[in-house]
């Protein structure tokens, strides 16, 4: 047995040069398979995250396209609610949609009151007890949002549902039924992945829709996709090597995208298609795999030397695990190091043990100069020795590291336990970047708020004193002409002018308190859309006219450009020309003589609704790259660029950003000083058919008759307001009476004959009784005119909720002070000739 042991030795020694060789070419062969293998697991994670995020993105979009009809649907049932006609025109818009979406995609239902109206209905719809219903409940506790329900098992149809749904102004619910296996991806493309398979499950983890090579059922493959869902949730296949067993025990790899509703996409590759190309190169690696447990065998017990190394190795290892990038034994009293794990930068400047001292001087030369100071103090061997003594096993703090792409957040920690030997104890490395910079993001944000509040109130305070000046400017001219129209009271040309500027600085005046008024109930979320049909290009053409003829006159050149086939479509008339007087007011204020101001209307599709992009572009002074960033903020002006003085409170623009939020339109714009300013507007309307604008056009028809002979009871305690309104509808031929108060004109009311007086026009603010008060004692009366004479509150607030509170009153309707009164004259025929035709 010697002599066998003796020619061994002989033959390792004779073949130590070609083991050597052999064991080089063998590392780089594991190395390279292991490189190539890495890269490709990495490149395949990169591609399946890619596809699993660009199917996760279409079915956003498909549920925000679904969010946009539901949207339209309550506007259907808001404006059917207003005409009575609330059946017929749901279940209208129910079929444009089965037929925009196809059949059977949504099941679409509304409940209004106690009933349910649905396009499919279903048996015993008039006995289900719809208030406890989860979409139900989460509706109404959620009035105005849009919401989504997690997947459940509907009980009409036996199977996952989905439900989308959104409360009306009248409190009914509309809501869509969707179902998982009728989803759509139009970009899920598995042909160029042999057996690859693609999942989409809710936030539970319930299987929604699968496309998959093998042939399963939805119940056999809904606990295996659970099963993915509970590991992504628990992280453990984040890494790109990491890989599951499908049904067939095939290992796969899993890439994935978890959706802001909580919804995740999932994609499985077979490793045996992403690692194809590497089966040769396997199939060597094992070949020489083996060669190399041949040759250990032989100089294995050369070895046998090194196990007491390999054991401190392993007892270090199993403290720290894997998670740091540098680990070193430091025994504290000998004042030494073992390298136990170490970056490359590391190993290429220092040995495998030696003194303490080295290795901090290693350690320094990497760490940021500012933190040198703290290390040293921190991880000295006297304050180790004091951590040990303290019994305190986990220490650290943080610091910047150089690497090879800069610097990066690390932590460095100083680990006791009493497994290891006596004092010993593990200093290790982790990188910690990313967990440091959401810490400084956090703090970033914090102080971004702070700075953010200070700037809202400097702004503030800016468009105070803004709109101080811009009030006093109006003002400064009434009180001032009105004073001197007097001394010219025996010219009658000198005070017709002077008039027509203070009507001029009325309407500045009037303007500027709306901007403030609009900008405020923007802000709360108050105004609700008048949506009506109109023809678009007609309205627009209005809006251009005034500014037309101010182009003229300044010698500016105003510019249209149409490309609408279609142009009859349900909107708020009102706030589009809103819209368009701010774009258009804007950019004629800061253009010169010469400059020209151009809108662009086009039509960019024509199906069951409509978008319409409307360019407003001029060549003018333009904005700076820095107020072209804070445009749609609030108090903020423009005063760099500008050569002369900028008039202004600094709302237009976050008013027209408002209501194009509110039109679920956005607005972008574009601007360079000198070279002018472009906005881009797109807003989304529903397309009214050729029947409803036969239907529109008969509704629109001018209101014919006049107000000559009429009675009016005028309930107003402000003198001056008396006498205006009275002169102004005598002047239009009606009979007017007054009443000073609301108890005054409820006592005129009881002693007139019934059916004396044709309306009444009441203030709201007035002693004794406002206008509310006095118009619930009217309806009360026991005489037959009560309950149909026209009452018409006066209001100064035009808030929603004071408008809300005139009809609960039951006031006819409503006008706001200043009152415009070819408005007021059109309203009152318009009520008069209602109740004439009624009682008729």
């Amino acid at each position: 047995m010697k002599d066998l042991y003796k020619k061994l030795a002989y033959i390792i020694s004779k073949s130590r040069f070609s083991i050597s060789i052999f064991m080089v070419m063998l590392v780089f062969s594991f190395f390279g398979y292991q490189i190539m293998k890495i890269n490709m697991l990495k490149n395949a994670q990169n591609l399946g995250y890619n596809l699993a995020h660009t199917y996760a993105l279409e079915q956003r979009g498909n549920l925000q396209f679904y969010s946009v009809l539901l949207s339209f649907g309550v506007s259907v049932v808001d404006e059917s609610q207003k005409n009575g006609n609330l059946a017929e025109k749901i279940m209208y818009f129910f079929r444009q949609v089965q037929s925009l979406l196809g059949e059977g995609t949504i099941d679409p239902y509304l409940v209004s009151g106690n009933r349910i109206i649905a396009l499919n209905p279903w048996e015993g719809d008039a006995d289900y007890d719809f208030s406890n219903a989860v979409w139900y409940r989460q509706a109404v506790e959620n009035p105005g949002k849009v919401i989504f329900t997690d997947t459940y098992i509907d009980a009409v149809y036996g199977k996952p549902v989905v439900t989308i749904a959104r409360t009306c102004a009248s409190g009914a619910v509309l809501a869509f039924d969707i179902f998982p296996e009728n989803f759509r991806f139009s970009s899920v493309t598995l042909t160029g992945l042999q057996e690859s398979s693609f999942f989409l499950c809710d936030n539970k983890g319930t299987l929604l829709y699968a496309q998959t090579s093998e042939e399963q059922s939805y119940d056999e493959m809904r606990p295996y996709v659970h099963q993915l869902f509970l590991r992504i949730k628990s992280g453990e296949l984040a890494s790109y090597a990491a890989s599951t067993s499908d049904m067939h025990g095939q290992r796969r790899g899993v890439y994935y995208f978890e959706m802001p509703n909580g919804w995740i996409s999932i994609l499985t590759i077979p490793f045996s298609v992403i690692l194809n190309d590497l089966d040769y190169f396997s199939a060597l690696f094992y070949g020489l795999v083996v060669l190399l447990l041949i040759g250990m065998g032989l100089i294995s017990w050369r070895n046998l030397h090194n196990e007491r190394v390999y054991a401190r190795t392993n007892e270090a290892v199993q403290v720290l695990g894997n998670s740091y990038f540098a680990v070193y034994r430091i025994d504290y009293e000998q004042a030494r190091y073992e390298v136990i794990k170490a970056p490359d930068d590391v190993r290429r400047r220092l040995s495998s043990s030696g003194s303490y001292a080295e290795l901090v001087r290693v350690i320094i030369e990497n760490l940021d100069s500012r933190d040198l100071g703290e290390f040293m103090d921190k991880f000295s061997l006297l304050s180790i020795r004091r951590l040990v003594e303290h019994r305190i096993r986990d220490f650290g703090r943080d610091f910047r590291r150089r690497f090879d792409n800069g610097y990066r957040w690390v932590t460095i920690r100083v680990q006791f336990d009493e497994s290891l030997a006596s004092h010993d104890v593990i200093l290790c490395f982790r990188e910690i970047e990313e967990e440091k910079q959401k810490q400084l993001e956090e703090h970033t944000l914090l102080m971004n708020s702070l700075n953010k509040a200070k700037q809202n109130e400097k702004a503030k305070q800016l468009f105070f004193s803004n709109m101080s000046h811009e009030m006093r400017t109006p003002l400064n001219a009434i009180i001032n002409l009105t004073g001197i129209a007097k001394r010219f009271a025996r010219d009658p040309q000198k005070v017709l002018d002077y008039l027509n500027k203070i009507e001029r600085s009325s309407v500045m005046l009037i303007q500027l308190v709306n901007d403030i008024l609009e900008l405020s109930r923007l802000a709360q979320g108050k105004i609700e859309l008048n949506n009506q049909p109109m023809d678009i290009r007609v309205c627009l053409e209005e809006s251009f006219t005034p500014f037309k003829i101010q182009a003229e006159n300044e010698g500016k050149i105003f510019r249209e450009v149409w490309n609408v086939n279609h142009s009859m479509v349900m909107g708020d008339a009102f706030r589009l020309t809103r819209i368009m007087n701010n774009l258009l007011s804007n950019a004629m204020k800061f253009t010169d003589a010469g400059d020209s101001v151009t809108v662009e209307v086009s039509q960019m599709s024509q199906k069951e609704y409509i978008q319409y992009k409307i360019v407003v572009s001029d060549t003018g002074i333009g904005m700076s790259e820095e107020f072209l960033h804070q445009i749609f903020e609030p108090y903020t002006r423009e005063s760099r660029v500008a050569s002369r003085p900028v008039s202004g409170t600094g709302l237009g623009m976050p008013i027209v950003k408002s209501m194009v939020e509110l039109l679920n339109g956005s607005i972008v714009v574009d601007s360079k000083p000198g070279q002018g300013t472009t906005f881009t507007v797109i807003l989304p309307f529903l397309m009214v058919r050729g029947e409803e604008q036969s239907a529109v056009e008969t509704e629109s028809a001018p209101v014919g008759g006049g107000l000559a002979g009429k009675r009016l009871l005028i309930a107003e305690d402000n003198e001056i307001n008396m006498e205006v309104a009275e002169e102004i509808l005598t002047l239009n031929g009606m009979k007017v009476e007054r009443a000073w108060n609301g108890r005054e004109a409820l006592n005129i009311f009881q002693r007139s004959e019934p059916f004396y007086f044709d309306a009444i026009l009441m203030d709201m603010q007035m002693p004794e009784m406002n206008g509310c008060e006095a118009c619930k004692s009217i309806r009360a009366l026991s005489r037959p005119d009560a309950a149909s004479v026209p009452i018409v509150a006066v209001t100064a607030n035009a808030f929603s909720e004071d408008i809300a509170e005139t009809s609960r009153a039951g006031m006819s309707a409503h006008v706001s002070k200043p009152i415009d009164f070819p408005i007021l004259c059109r309203l009152l025929e318009k009520l008069i000739k209602a109740r004439k035709k009624k009682e008729e």
